[in-house]
């Protein structure tokens, strides 16, 4: 960003004449622009009033608005540039004269200098005395810009590297290794070691990161020579700027204390939760740890339980799929499965049933591994392995409880699955996952299981398969004509009659996206409903061709079809469905 496309406000333009005027002004403009409601806004006032802080922090804080929207609105506020996070500098200015500590703790960064004058980005565009200090320190005139605080902190990160801290940790390391045949000792050292306030900070950051950028899992892995940060976005991994290799003990330990870990232990693979406030928002993230050559890998997964829509249709589940759906979970009793691989969204899908089904005139149980998101009013119960608290002995105990529907986490054995069935035909609904990669596969899975033909076929109801294709960006995809060899290649004038004449989009990439050209995912399913005829082809024992042939004469649409079907309305392209379902490249 150059300061020449600033539309810079007039001297006394730049901050409204008061704090409580601009708190008012902003309020305002957020309802206006639909981030907030009326009443919303209210609470956050009356909040404003009984702590004294200010009313943006305090929208923030509780989780109302989030960090961008309220620097959108800062920025249209003030009539002043929203810096992204591209437009921060390769290298710190004015080193020489503005302390790292001190733009750490105002929250700001110069990002570019003229000769009269120089832009900063500010997370708090209405503090006053920031621009002011640093006009006195340079001499020069502060024109200001609006900073998303998520990226305005990895900007400080990369550019003003804390040396002191850093010194502190390479010492209390280089301790470390003096003495490593005493375990309490070094226990307390990296105990120590991860109670140092850059280590807090920096995985903080990484957390903060994650929430703010809406990734669903981080990975951090140790090598050799670095300590490699990867984010999964829509299911795919990108890589973040590494932190020093010489913090990975240190990080590592941070993490097991947050997840109440025994950060002695290195040699054994250990699983935990965190639950904290990050920006405002209620995470819960999944820790699991595990021995590897060079240290502990360690994986996050991050249930934000505000950034999912637990709905059938924002699933992105097609009308007539989740009609059916919606009867199945309607029976009295019998078993419904979803199937798919890890990753495919087959409990967020149960999930949205469940909430579907969730009433007074209703005992719902469910038995998970773990529970990945908490649902009101419906008992939850976490499988125990370690004391003998299994799948198979809690559903035992649950039947004792007269349950109307029960949901099973996943299937994974005989003697699981024969209990979900027996229960189906002692009037109960279950609910379960399988991993497999098609509806009619499901039937042969379980029969590999040891299931029997004729319970399979008196007891299953429905089948979803699904998977979930990331969607493109609707910022930048890029409409052209549909390619000829593409309708005739994979059929699309069977899925639509006008597919020739349709736009086909493709992936671009922009500064929304990640450069990635997609944004969010979609799920994409096939639902087998038995008939007589697939019905007649479970007890005969048909391979999972012939069921599925059968299932499509009835009317069921291929999970591949379904995929070319969001190809056409436009949310994904080709390669997308080839490679979530075909698993090409």
């Amino acid at each position: 960003m150059s300061i020449d496309v600033y539309a810079a406000p007039k001297p006394g333009a730049l901050l409204p004449d008061t704090a409580g005027d601009a708190a008012a002004r902003l309020g305002e403009l957020l309802v206006e622009n639909g981030a907030i409601d009326r009443r919303l806004l209210e609470r956050a006032r009356r909040v404003e009033a009984e702590t004294g802080e200010r009313l943006h922090r305090v929208l923030t804080q509780l989780g109302m608005v989030s960090e961008r929207s309220l620097a959108e609105a800062l920025s249209q506020l003030l009539a002043a540039p929203l810096v992204g996070a591209s437009d921060y500098p390769a290298v710190a200015l004015f080193t020489d004269r503005l302390k790292a500590k001190f733009l750490r703790k105002a929250h700001a960064i110069p990002i570019a200098a003229y000769d009269d004058r120089v832009a900063v980005a500010l997370a708090d565009p209405l503090d006053q005395f920031t621009p002011a200090a640093i006009a006195a320190a340079l001499g020069c005139r502060v024109e200001i810009a609006v900073a998303v605080p998520i990226e305005l902190d990895a900007a400080l990160d990369r550019l003003y590297a804390e040396s002191d801290g850093a010194d502190a940790i390479d010492e209390a390391i280089a301790g470390d290794a003096e003495d490593d045949d005493d375990a309490d000792a070094d226990a307390e050292r990296l105990r120590d070691l991860a109670s140092e306030a850059p280590v807090i900070r920096l995985v903080n950051q990484l957390i903060a990161r994650a929430v703010e950028t809406h990734a669903s899992d981080v990975h951090i892995e140790p090598f050799e020579d670095r300590l490699r940060v990867r984010y999964r976005y829509d299911g795919v991994l990108h890589e973040a700027e590494p932190p020093p290799t010489r913090l990975t003990a240190a990080i590592v330990s941070r993490i097991k204390i947050m997840a109440r870990l025994d950060i002695a232990e290195r040699r054994l693979p250990q699983d935990g939760r965190i639950r904290l406030t990050v920006r405002g928002h209620e995470i819960d993230l999944r820790v699991s740890t595990v021995p590897s050559l060079h240290g502990e890998s360690v994986v996050l997964r991050v249930l934000d339980r505000s950034a999912v829509d637990l709905d059938f249709g924002r699933l992105g589940l097609p009308e007539g799929i989740v009609t059916d759906l919606r009867r199945l979970l309607d029976l009295p009793n019998g078993l419904v499965l979803v199937t798919g691989p890890t990753g495919s969204g087959k409990t967020t899908t149960l999930y949205a049933g469940l909430l579907q089904l969730n009433s007074i005139a209703r005992n719902i149980v469910t038995v998970e591994d773990p529970i990945e998101y908490q649902l009101a009013g419906i008992n939850q119960i976490q499988v125990k392995p370690q004391i003998g608290l299994d799948f198979v002995s809690l559903l035992r105990s649950i039947l004792r409880q007269d349950p109307d529907v029960i949901m099973i986490g996943e299937i994974r054995d005989l003697e699981t699955a024969e209990i979900a069935v027996q229960a189906s035909l002692t009037g109960h609904l279950v609910l379960s996952t399988l991993h497999t990669n098609s509806a009619a596969a499901t039937i042969t899975r379980m029969r590999d299981m040891g299931v029997e033909d004729y319970l399979i076929s008196a007891t299953l109801k429905g089948v979803l398969a699904q998977r979930l294709v990331r969607r493109l960006c609707p910022h930048c995809k890029a409409a052209e004509p549909m390619p000829p060899v593409l309708v005739e290649r994979f059929g699309l004038d069977r899925i639509a009659a006008d597919a020739v004449y349709r736009p086909y989009y493709r992936a671009v990439g922009c500064g929304e996206c990640r450069g990635t050209g997609y944004r969010g995912r979609r799920a994409i399913a096939e639902l087998l409903v038995p008939t007589r005829a697939t019905d007649r082809l479970i007890i005969e024992r048909a391979d999972q061709s012939a069921i599925e042939r059968a299932a499509v004469e009835d009317g069921m649409r291929t999970l591949f079809d379904a995929g070319l079907a969001a190809v056409l309305d436009g949310d994904t392209t080709v390669e997308e469905v080839a490679r979530c379902i075909r698993g090409e490249a």
